[in-house]
């Protein structure tokens, strides 16, 4: 008898494993990490309906004396389980919140957060974000008050945060965050992951201008050595062949300045691939770059070559 009792538990204990097992291999998977000291960053968590093969941006969280400030806010619905994972860390309310653009992977769960958090944005974010349906009525309270143009700094002291806009990217809008206290910069989808980017022409992206910004990012921003990207999950295939690859969302200063030199190659080979008269396709076809970057992602690279040929048009 006591020996199946003990077989019982083990068997229980075992059941009750497996979903904990499969949390933690789960890329999807909400969880907050430490960064450094005081500064965590919360990735994982999927859209809802029609964007659950969505991966959310990565949240980056900031404990200062006077309270949390947050980096951006995910998918509508996750604002919530975002406090949650604060709450392992901090009994701090959450008194700031920077979007990084207006994207709503980034800015969905603004909403469910209290009205008396200081909403903060680049002033062509908020403009974008106020043309979104998210943003529309009632909720156009948690917009972004508060905007810059070309740098900000917030709180004081060992706690300053400088907000920086160094031209379009990804947006028209694109913030980089910069902890000089603890010598990091948290990038936003300005330096998303290491891949061919999602340039939104929609919100003032640009392919040509990205590169030209990620250098000025490179040489206006020091004493930086770890920076924290935009996501860390990568969606493959679409319906039901959809997988998901996880990638660290910390990573240093020289794997920026690698970025940067993987889209001023990209640009000018599809730029040439226009002088030379071939069309997208064939300039994607005979794209050849560098073997350090054969670890990049090219999903978005036929995009990022018709976008090339789109913006050398006009």
């Amino acid at each position: 008898m006591k020996r199946l009792a003990v077989l019982a538990v083990l068997l229980l204990a075992g059941t009750l494993s497996i979903p904990m097992v499969r949390a933690q291999q789960d890329p999807t998977a909400m969880r907050i990490e430490k960064v450094k000291d005081t500064l965590y960053v919360v990735t994982g968590g999927r859209g809802l309906g029609e964007q659950s093969n969505a991966v959310a941006g990565n949240s980056t969280v900031f404990v200062a004396d006077s309270g949390v400030v947050l980096i951006d806010t995910k998918f509508p619905g996750l604002g919530r389980p975002i406090l949650d994972q604060i709450k392992t860390v901090t009994n701090k309310p959450v008194t700031t919140i920077i979007n990084t653009h207006t994207h709503g992977d980034h800015t969905g769960g603004n909403n469910e957060f209290p009205r008396t958090v200081e909403f903060v944005a680049h002033e062509n974010t908020k403009d974008n974000m106020a043309r979104m349906n998210e943003f529309k009525g009632e909720n156009a309270a948690f917009l972004p008050k508060r905007t810059f143009k070309d740098r900000m700094s917030l709180l004081g002291g060992t706690d300053r945060i400088d907000l920086y806009s160094f031209g379009p990217g990804h947006t028209n809008g694109d913030t980089v965050i910069v902890f000089p206290g603890l010598r990091t910069a948290v990038m936003g989808d300005l330096f998303a992951r290491k891949w061919a980017p999602l340039v939104d022409a929609g919100n003032g992206g640009s392919a040509t201008a990205f590169p030209q910004t990620i250098a000025k990012v490179i040489g206006g921003v020091k004493d930086v050595d770890t920076v924290i990207t935009g996501h860390s999950t990568t969606t493959i295939g679409s319906g039901p062949r959809v997988s998901f690859t996880r990638s660290t969302p910390v990573m240093k200063w020289a794997d920026l300045q690698e970025y940067g030199d993987f889209l001023r190659e990209f640009v000018t080979a599809a730029e040439a691939a226009r002088k030379a008269g071939k069309t997208v396709d064939e300039a994607v076809s005979g794209l050849t770059l560098p073997d350090r970057y054969k670890d990049y992602n090219m999903t978005q690279a036929r995009a990022d070559v018709q976008r090339v040929y789109d913006e050398s048009k006009r």
